[in-house]
């Protein structure tokens, strides 16, 4: 099979033949159907997330795929399922590391990694969907959309008819005004430093701000989603909080975040800011939950997934993501 791998950091991923050594107890191979790419995996081939030292290894988090066999132990799914691949823990044995025969000698991979076109996978980083569910949603299940519902449901836990606002037009926030959407917001507004993400932002019914919030809006969010998490899209999202607002901030800062004004903060009257894994997002309690939601008419993945590539053009994909050019980015594998 063929996997991207990182060999180098701030290199272009290459493109070669792997073999899985497995499924071993408590993993499961899985044939791919798609893959999203998120800003995380930017981040590891930058070495940003303690990923120096392990290398090479294979990358991704959120996909959907076929279940081709499973090892000892595992009950949670069977040969022939669907199933979404997640990050987040859930129901189901903790395996070892997968490993995999890479140029004549035996790797390693994260427990849930899905640039590949056979994956090795911890059971309880799987989770079963119906056969009938599109695979390009199901992608989104395993972190874009699961974090942006979960971050607005579980951490800021917005009431219907609140202001929102989110920071960063990117795949995680096309995914939360998606999510908003399904909320009953009163108003919701987007910032971004990209003029030419006014049509894809505004297609969620949200208002649309390039670069920097108006002053009458200062004070006027009830939530704010920071999915940046840079110093001026914090210094933003700050300013536009309510004096009793909540802030989340699901981007991961390089480095320390500081406050423009921190005396306005706290005079206020409970503003808070909380750093979010996932949204809090629980594989076994949530999916179910949104497939009823799709079953019902209630969510697609058209809006949300702006560019499609195949998969052996995982790179000029990444390219998109990197220019902030879209909104999610899928790969999708050959039957």
């Amino acid at each position: 099979m063929i996997a991207a791998i990182l060999r180098e950091l701030n290199e272009p991923l290459e493109l070669a033949e792997v073999e899985p050594l497995g499924p071993e107890l408590g993993q499961v191979l899985v044939r791919m159907l798609t893959s999203g790419i998120c800003g995380s995996q930017l981040a590891e081939i930058r070495g940003e997330k303690g990923n120096a030292d392990h290398l090479p290894h294979l990358l991704g988090h959120e996909g959907c795929g076929i279940v081709e066999a499973v090892g000892a132990g595992v009950r949670k799914v069977r040969e022939g399922d669907k199933v979404v691949i997640h990050w987040r823990k859930g129901s189901g044995i903790e395996s070892a590391f997968p490993r995999y025969r890479y140029q004549g000698r035996t790797i390693t991979s994260g427990k849930a990694v899905t640039f590949s076109e056979q994956v090795l996978v911890s059971e309880n980083r799987v989770t079963p969907v119906p056969p009938e569910f599109p695979a390009d949603l199901a992608a989104l299940f395993g972190c874009g959309f699961s974090t942006a519902m979960a971050a607005l449901e579980r951490e800021a836990e917005i009431k219907a008819g609140e202001r929102v606002m989110v920071i960063g037009a990117g795949g995680i926030g096309i995914n939360v005004l998606a999510a908003a959407g399904l909320k009953a917001v009163g108003d919701l507004c987007c910032c971004d430093v990209f003029e030419n993400k006014r049509a894809l932002v505004e297609g969620f019914g949200s208002r649309f701000v390039c670069r920097t919030i108006d002053k009458t809006d200062h004070g006027a969010f009830d939530v704010v989603i920071d999915t940046v998490a840079n110093g001026t899209a914090f210094s933003t999202g700050m300013k536009a909080l309510a004096p009793s607002g909540r802030m989340i901030v699901i981007g991961q800062a390089p480095s320390f975040l500081g406050f423009d004004n921190s005396p306005a903060f706290f005079a206020g009257e409970g503003q808070s800011i909380k750093a979010t894994q996932g949204g809090g997002f629980v594989p076994d309690v949530d999916i179910p939950r949104w497939v009823r939601l799709w079953e019902r008419g209630h969510l697609l993945a058209d809006k949300v997934i702006t560019h499609e590539f195949p998969f052996a053009a995982i790179n000029a994909a990444l390219d998109v993501v990197r220019q902030g050019e879209g909104g999610r980015v899928l790969l999708t594998f050959g039957k």
